[in-house]
């Protein structure tokens, strides 16, 4: 059985729906070059994706995985998260190896993205789906001749039965700035993170890699290049004030991203890269 690979659209925004040989399913948006559904063989999906979200090829969607780049969240000038979320991407290249289906899309610098950001840049964006896995390594260039200071994030929703059940393993003795607390600088003491309230931290040097026990079922939490990670769940509250997301879909959502989020300095013509895996665990 070969994979199939289907350019459709989504919620009216063009799309790739991916089947792959041995049954993992995968659908990414064109518009933000954002997976929103990835579902492993034989499994349920790991990714959450809002019935609210706008779908209008100008707002960005709620879920799924988001490129925040050059900027994280409003930490700048820049709208919120940066410019490539809510823009259009193209398919560069698709391609089946040994059962797996690797997609790579691309954007590209333009007249709007120099109005609000003034320097020239190319990022690629490569899916790869299969088996147990999904793996995502963002490029990024740039393409003008002065260096450029950016932050940058895969801002991966994920899916989970019920977030006060769920368990993030792997972040004890890491130093975080917590959001929550005017961004207080702590060192997390605790075996595993459960939330019970809003959480926005984001972890420095945060290196080696993360276990979600969602009720019983696992997903190892695996980045290279990406230096930080970001939690971040806006409970009650939160969710009740964006328009996007239905008020009581906090508890079935957990946001691990992996994140650059202060500046790396890109000189002219050099690439940078960052990459996370989500693998599926017994």
């Amino acid at each position: 059985m070969k994979s199939l690979i289907t350019q459709t659209t989504f919620h009216g925004l063009p799309a790739i729906q991916v089947r792959t040989a041995d049954g993992a399913e995968a659908t990414v948006s064109l518009f933000g070059g954002q997976v929103l559904h990835w579902q492993p063989a034989g499994g349920r999906p790991w990714l959450y994706l809002s019935e609210q979200s706008a779908f209008d090829g100008k707002h960005a969607i709620r879920g799924g995985v988001p490129v925040c780049f050059p900027q994280f969240a409003a930490q700048g000038d820049l709208p919120r998260h940066g410019l490539v979320r809510t823009r259009p991407w193209r398919l560069i290249d698709q391609r089946e190896v040994d059962k797996q289906v690797m997609l790579t899309l691309g954007i590209d610098s333009d007249d709007d993205t120099l109005a609000l950001w003034p320097h020239l840049f190319a990022l690629e964006l490569t899916i790869n789906i299969g088996g147990a896995r999904l793996d995502m390594e963002l490029e990024i260039t740039n393409t003008g001749p002065d260096a450029f200071g950016f932050s940058a994030a895969l801002h991966t929703y994920l899916r989970v039965g019920e977030v006060e059940m769920a368990e993030l393993h792997g972040l004890k003795g890491l130093r975080y700035a917590d959001a929550c607390d005017g961004g207080t600088i702590k060192t997390d003491p605790m075996d595993m993170l459960r939330v019970d309230d809003p959480v926005d931290r984001i972890y420095a040097d945060a290196r080696r890699p993360l276990l979600l026990d969602d009720s019983g079922r696992h997903l190892q939490i695996e980045k290279e290049n990406f230096p930080d990670v970001v939690v971040w769940n806006p409970w009650e509250a939160g969710a009740a004030a964006l328009a996007d997301l239905p008020d009581r879909d906090f508890r079935r959502m957990l946001c691990v991203e992996a994140a650059a989020t202060a500046p790396i300095m890109l000189a002219a013509d050099a690439q940078w890269w960052g990459r996370q895996s989500l693998i599926v665990g017994d």
